[in-house]
């Protein structure tokens, strides 16, 4: 006993070293006071956080503990509501997606958090060159698009054309993003950016070529906690190729009792993975409500399987939505055992699953999916 306290006791400077902050980023974002907030989501290395701030004559400080390079989410709701700054305005809410390492960093605007100016973060400058190499992010392809949407007149608004034209214009870019990232990837190993990106870029690509991006990033990055979830990943889709067995998995669901994939056999099931703070996840959920009201009684079902950590979100975001299908999550956020075995790098993800159990879809999303499951279950 007099040993385990020992050893005990000296652990606890250890732990509280490595969680000692080593990071700061604050700034000044025009004169906002109460109930003005600012949001910062932050995680690295598989470990989150969520953190708040209110705004005082603009002014904000946040300090945290970071294992390595943060992705991020940050977001400014002048109402003090985070959700419907992320969810409820169309798209173009005042939040930002950026990274940052073990800094001190300075964030000034005079009007918006969106147009803010980053000083002192060298993780950061070296994201907006990557990103002037390769293209504006998805979140930026899409904030712009809903932006063109907000401008169109009541006639484009009409016009099936234009929308044809807009999904056309963002369906380009990310495809000219994707292949962008494989080509930085090859002139630049060492680039953290370019191996975190390589999962964007699985999209569409063939596993075999993002491997052998991979392979050719120096060992420091192919090693790293990003690097192994990107390998694992790329080896996940031998597993969730078009014609394999669907791996099954069991979860529960809002009520905790559990859920099993194989409980779905003899119908069509869609595996959507999801989450309450990803918007182009909640953007789709009229999408299927339609489709599975359309196809229900053919024999569709969908399994909603959401990557979100904190209860209470994710069971707001099913009511708010009107999801009425099952839901399934083991509250593991990013760390979420089921979307470790399907290899998903981003969300919204889904796979159709035939009743035999076989895969025979993936990531079908809007249209995709419309035109698959009419294909599969004709009148």
């Amino acid at each position: 006993m007099k040993l385990s306290l020992l050893i005990l006791a000296a652990l606890v400077p250890a732990i509280a070293a490595a969680q000692t902050p080593n990071f700061t980023i604050s700034g000044k974002i025009g004169n906002f006071n109460k109930p003005a907030k600012i949001y910062l989501d932050y995680s690295a290395d598989g470990s989150g956080k969520s953190d708040s701030c209110e705004l005082v004559n603009g002014r904000f400080k946040f300090t945290g503990y970071i294992a390595n390079i943060a992705s991020a989410r940050m977001t400014l709701s002048r109402e003090g509501i985070r959700d419907k700054e992320i969810y409820g305005a169309g798209g173009l809410g005042d939040v930002i997606y950026p990274n940052f390492g073990k800094e001190n960093i300075l964030i000034n605007s005079a009007d918006s958090l969106y147009n803010a100016k980053w000083t002192g973060s060298k993780v950061y400058d070296e994201s907006i060159a990557f990103i002037k190499a390769v293209g504006p992010p998805v979140m930026t392809i899409h904030h712009n698009a809903n932006a063109t949407l907000t401008r169109a007149t009541p006639e484009q608004k009409n016009d099936t054309l234009f929308f044809k034209a807009l999904d056309k214009k963002v369906t380009a870019m990310q495809a000219s993003r994707r292949a962008a990232i494989l080509t930085f990837a090859a002139k630049n190993p060492n680039s953290y950016f370019a191996m975190h990106s390589l999962s964007e870029a699985n999209y569409g690509t063939k596993p075999e070529v993002i491997l052998a991006a991979f392979n050719k990033m120096s060992e420091k990055l192919r090693l790293s906690y990003d690097g192994q979830s990107l390998y694992k990943m790329l080896s996940a889709d031998k597993v969730t190729a078009l014609g394999a067995t669907a791996p099954n998995f069991t979860q529960n669901d809002v009520d905790g009792k559990p859920v099993s994939l194989s409980d779905y056999k003899g119908k069509y099931v869609l595996v959507e993975f999801w989450a309450s703070w990803c918007s182009p996840c909640r953007a789709e959920s009229p999408n299927l409500l339609k489709q599975y009201a359309a196809f229900k009684e053919k024999g569709f079902e969908i399994l909603g399987v959401s990557v979100d950590s904190d209860k209470g979100k994710w069971l707001d975001a099913i009511k708010k939505d009107g999801l009425t299908w099952t839901q399934v999550s083991d509250l593991k956020g990013w760390e979420s055992e089921a979307r470790k075995v399907y290899g998903i790098s981003g969300v919204p993800a889904n796979f159709l699953v035939s009743p035999e159990g076989k895969i025979v879809g993936a990531h079908l999303i809007g249209e995709k999916l419309n035109k698959k499951l009419a294909e599969l279950m004709p009148d």
